[in-house]
């Protein structure tokens, strides 16, 4: 079946960048866009940034435009999101998520567990 492992999270200031890693495995990275989405304490999940498959097209939320990036390895099946410029606003739980469509969907199939991330000010 289907298993997205996050890693990568914790604790750093602002300013600081982080490296946030996704290790797929049961899928064939090259068939299925990738993305993250976070959830902040008493806020609703939101989309951060998607890959669509073969890796043609990236995507991203306003708010990290221009200060995240998204990866894929297809050899290694991992999806990684480099963080930059990170800001106490970025804090979240980080979720990595799979969809078996070009590109990813507002609500996809699968979930990883969440690494979290806390950026102190």
């Amino acid at each position: 079946q289907v298993q997205l492992i996050e890693s990568g999270g914790g604790l750093v200031q602002a300013g600081d960048s982080l490296r946030l890693s996704c290790a797929a495995s049961g899928l064939t990275l090259s068939r299925y866009s990738m993305g993250w989405f976070r959830q902040a304490p008493g806020k609703e999940r939101e989309f951060v940034a998607a890959i669509s498959w073969s890796s043609t097209n990236t995507y991203y939320a306003d708010s990290v435009k221009g200060r995240f990036r998204i990866a894929s390895d297809n050899a290694k099946n991992t999806v990684a999101l480099q963080m930059n410029s990170l800001k106490p606003e970025d804090t979240a739980v980080y979720y990595c998520a799979a969809d078996p469509y070009r590109t990813l969907r507002a609500v996809p199939d699968y979930w990883g567990q969440g690494t979290q991330v806390t950026v102190s000010s």
